[in-house]
């Protein structure tokens, strides 16, 4: 962060602005030339966008679960790992870490996942239901190497969290972050490529497998 600010200081500086803030006029000039421009055009997504979401991410080899609360989630993963033969050892985002995973028995540490952590457990910002797309935005208790490193990574959505496209998750992000995050990721599905061969291979950037539970 702070070779960024550096970069964005000595920009500000060449322009005879103040390095150090963003003055409040100057946000406003910004909002409002976003507001003055019309959005281009969007694909139809019908209004149940749970269904939308669901059906898009099924297509892109995500698996999906649904909870009637928060409290059911470690119950909903005790049962995707058991039926994945998976160890029941993970990593997950800090919000996450007062559910009781030891009901369950399984361990959970609440930090940012290394090298060699198999199962990842993260929220999400929202939800894209055009594309069947996760929206996560990196901070200290959403470390982004949690969705990333493990080879399994299970996200829990909250259904009133899903919007209908991407222009829908930015400006949301507008309306309730106060300073942009220094990274926004897409997830959609497993990391994939058809680099070898035009053979579509699972796993190759990233997780082979992702498992998304709804909660209300």
């Amino acid at each position: 962060m702070a070779a960024r600010e550096n970069i964005l200081a000595r920009i500000r500086t060449r322009q005879g602005r103040a390095p150090a803030t963003v003055p409040d006029a100057e946000r406003e000039i910004v909002a409002q030339h976003i507001a003055a421009h019309p959005q281009g055009p969007r694909p139809h997504v019908d209004a149940d966008v749970i269904a939308r979401f669901s059906d898009r991410a099924l297509s892109l080899a995500t698996t999906l679960d649904t909870v009637a609360a928060i409290a059911d989630v470690p119950a909903a993963v005790a049962n995707y790992l058991q039926a994945q033969a998976l160890k029941p050892m993970m990593v997950c985002w800090p919000e996450l870490a007062a559910l009781d995973w030891r009901a369950q028995r399984l361990r959970v540490e609440p930090r940012a996942a290394r090298g060699n952590d198999l199962v990842g457990i993260t929220g999400a910002f929202c939800a894209i239901a055009e594309t069947g797309t996760l929206m996560m935005l990196s901070g200290e208790q959403t470390p982004p190497s949690t969705s990333l490193l493990p080879e399994t990574h299970i996200a829990v959505v909250s259904r009133s969290r899903i919007v209908a496209g991407m222009e829908d998750a930015w400006a949301m992000l507008r309306a309730e972050q106060v300073t942009l995050p220094r990274a926004v990721n897409f997830i959609s599905g497993p990391s994939r490529t058809a680099d070898i061969e035009q053979t579509v291979t699972l796993g190759a950037h990233g997780p082979y497998r992702v498992h998304i539970i709804l909660v209300p």
